[in-house]
């Protein structure tokens, strides 16, 4: 190499720079949004993302069963088959079984106890389980599980 070669450059060019001013908002937006969270955290404010509350019109318990491959057994209060489900047909609600089994667990209850599958005047459904006090607003995940559930109550 030659005495006047000049070394690679290092550095990018000036206009492939993010501009100065575009840096600083996006840190004044991270800080804002910083504040306002944590004014809310320390003033106590209530969640307001939760589903609205309505009164229930219809209520059915039941007991669900499922296995890995998305079929699922609904059984009525009596022991009555209500739903014998195949894996296309019952994945949701094997889905639904799985998560009671994992906070049924977690709380240290029965795996076998009953779920209470509920219809709200509002229209929207939600499963609870009275053993753990987990709830779940159906319509939360879309509108085809949600009808999976209402079948299920008007068996």
């Amino acid at each position: 190499m030659s005495a006047t070669a000049r070394p690679p450059r290092t550095y990018t060019p000036e206009e492939k720079i993010v501009p100065l001013v575009l840096v600083r908002a996006m840190f004044g937006l991270v800080m804002v949004v910083l504040v306002i969270v944590s004014i809310a955290v320390w003033t106590g404010r209530p969640v307001t993302s939760t589903p609205p509350e309505s009164p229930v019109t219809h209520m059915r318990v039941l007991y669900l069963d499922g296995d890995m491959s998305g079929a699922a057994t609904v059984r009525a209060e009596d022991g009555a088959l209500i739903a014998d489900l195949s894996p296309e047909e019952g994945g949701f609600v094997s889905g639904v079984y799985r998560v009671l089994n994992r906070e049924r667990t977690k709380h240290g209850v029965a795996l076998d106890g009953p779920v209470e599958l509920m219809r709200h005047e509002n229209g929207r459904f939600s499963v609870h389980d009275p053993s753990t006090g987990w709830r779940a607003d159906l319509m939360g995940f879309g509108r085809d599980n949600a009808e999976a559930f209402a079948k299920l109550l008007i068996q």
